[in-house]
């Protein structure tokens, strides 16, 4: 397929470059040049402009950090919207706002382009690795024709539903991953603060309803305190506020979610927001007396 990525940021350039290498002809732009080097020398078109990827790729992947950027690319002054052609394909795999995303599917369907909205879990490992859990949003037939693609980049691809479905999907895996990590931080700390090994406390509720991919991971690299992020506090409070935002619309009650995101906050404000957002358990630590 001819295909176009945009957004060669720490989760793009290796999904892009899993595409490329799968054989498909690729057009790549990023805000940075230096970003694209590695897709060239991998055989990939480098574009200097959205006008140049919307002028070649039949399917367009969108990949960037929240709701204005997507919106800039695709309805901006210079987005795609002013390129596009009857026919062509808008994937954004960015996490961002459900309704706004619903208004990008309607104004791009006024020029006969298809929207879908695919955000994903797996951090920048499962990118690199293309064992992404992708959650799409959009018309089933329009799926189908690039559920190849998302094959490639992912190894559970689930379509949600209509547009937007993909972004309530990935906001629901937020608040589930963001209360768990709050939740883990709260069991590891009450073991330290009773003076029992949080290692040997982790291994035994591993083995039992407790376990987790959470406790797994997040619950690892709190033992160790290292934090180098696989996915930063700074991306999870924006996804959050995201939810909160939605869940005021909506007139819904998420007291768990409003205190993790208070949390994250409080690390934003302390200098720790490229930390992995396992450091939550940081600020459990300094409510607790354990942690300058």
């Amino acid at each position: 397929m001819k295909v176009g990525f945009i957004g060669l940021g720490i989760m793009g350039r290796p999904m892009a470059l899993n595409l490329r290498q799968a054989g498909h002809a690729l057009w790549v732009h990023g805000r940075r040049p230096v970003t694209m080097e590695v897709l060239v020398e991998a055989g990939a078109q480098a574009c200097h402009t959205l006008a140049d990827v919307a002028a070649s790729a039949e399917i367009i992947f969108i990949m960037v950090s929240d709701t204005p950027d997507v919106e800039n690319i695709v309805l901006g002054e210079n987005g795609l919207i002013r390129r596009l052609r009857s026919g062509q394909i808008v994937v954004d795999m960015s996490t961002i706002s459900p309704a706004t995303t619903r208004r990008f599917a309607q104004e791009l369907e006024t020029r006969g382009v298809e929207m879908l909205d695919a955000p994903v879990s797996g951090g920048e490992i499962g990118a690199i690795n293309a064992s992404l859990s992708i959650m799409v949003g959009g018309k089933e037939k329009t799926f189908q024709r690039v559920k190849p693609l998302f094959d490639v980049l992912g190894k559970s691809v689930v379509h949600v539903g209509d547009h937007g479905a993909g972004q309530v999907a990935k906001a629901c895996n937020q608040i589930v991953t963001a209360l768990t990590i709050e939740a883990v931080s709260e069991a590891l700390t009450f073991a330290r603060k009773n003076g029992v090994d949080a290692a040997r406390v982790r291994e035994a509720l591993m083995g039992g309803f407790a376990g987790s991919k959470i406790l797994e991971v997040h619950g690892k690299r709190m033992l160790d305190n290292n934090f180098k992020p696989g996915f930063t506090v700074k991306l999870h409070q924006k996804d959050l506020r995201i939810v909160i935002e939605d869940a005021h619309k909506l007139g819904i009650g998420l007291p768990g979610t409003a205190l993790v995101a208070q949390h994250l906050n409080a690390l934003i404000g302390s200098g720790d927001g490229e930390l992995d957002s396992a450091a939550i358990v940081k600020v459990i630590e300094r409510m607790s007396g354990m942690r300058k």
